[in-house]
């Protein structure tokens, strides 16, 4: 996972139906510089109106929650009007939670396992609130071969991929691999600059929020596949995907 570069005041809002664990979160999250809980939420449905009211910086959402499942939780808050900016970060109980590719497709900018350790959920809350994505290699390659195992068909070309240059589908596939920018950059022998630049463009072009929903404008497109090219082998020998 790559660091997260220093941020201050970042609001989070905890969204979780076991106290115990809210109380464990916001402990955390409140003894360390620059973070803050601004509230907590004990369904999906509470954790969209919090959203709405508190406007926070990031939501840590869990899954499972009753009235409400994290998932349109997430879908609501990532698509009002009020609460476009605020990012979601996924907690699941399982690395390949079942639902989390759908949760990513509603808007969520990442996920963290619930046993991760207490600098890689302040690492993972800081990279979001910086407009990262919370994507490993390994996460997004079992992604995608849980996605099309399912035999999922195509949502259709994503708005926008027509426009898209040779090179930004070349950075596109890369991204989708789960390389970071410097491995991009390796790879196609840029410089990160170039990368990023690139990278902006793409966002721009497929009104995507962030690097998660690039993955997944990749895959329902076809541009990737869980067989990929060389891309994705590529993507075997890395361990971050954001940075």
């Amino acid at each position: 996972m790559t660091d997260a570069p220093p941020a201050l005041d970042i609001r989070v809002l905890l969204a979780d139906d076991h106290p115990l664990m809210r109380e464990s979160f916001r402990a955390l999250l409140d003894a360390s510089p620059g973070l803050t809980t601004v509230g907590e939420a004990g369904t999906g449905a509470e954790a969209v109106r919090l959203a709405r009211e508190l406007r926070p910086d990031v939501v840590l959402m869990d899954v499972r929650m009753p009235e409400m499942d994290g998932i349109e939780a997430t879908r609501q808050i990532c698509a009002g009007p009020d609460t476009t900016a605020v990012r979601v970060l996924i907690l699941t109980t399982f690395d390949l939670d079942e639902y989390v590719y759908a949760a990513l497709q509603a808007g969520a900018s990442g996920f963290l396992v619930k046993d991760a350790t207490a600098a890689e959920l302040l690492n993972g809350v800081r990279l979001v609130a910086a407009g990262e994505a919370l994507l490993a290699p390994r996460v997004t390659r079992r992604l995608i071969d849980a996605f099309t195992g399912k035999g999922n068909p195509s949502s259709g070309t994503p708005r926008g991929l027509d426009a898209i240059t040779e090179r930004e589908r070349e950075v596109l596939s890369l991204i989708a691999a789960g390389l970071s920018n410097t491995e991009i950059a390796d790879h196609l022998y840029l410089g990160v600059g170039t990368v990023k630049t690139h990278i902006g463009r793409l966002l721009h072009k497929l009104a995507a929020r962030d690097r998660a929903q690039l993955v997944i404008a990749a895959y329902e497109s076809g541009l990737v596949t869980a067989r990929g090219t060389g891309a994705q082998g590529a993507a075997g020998q890395t361990g971050a995907g954001a940075g």
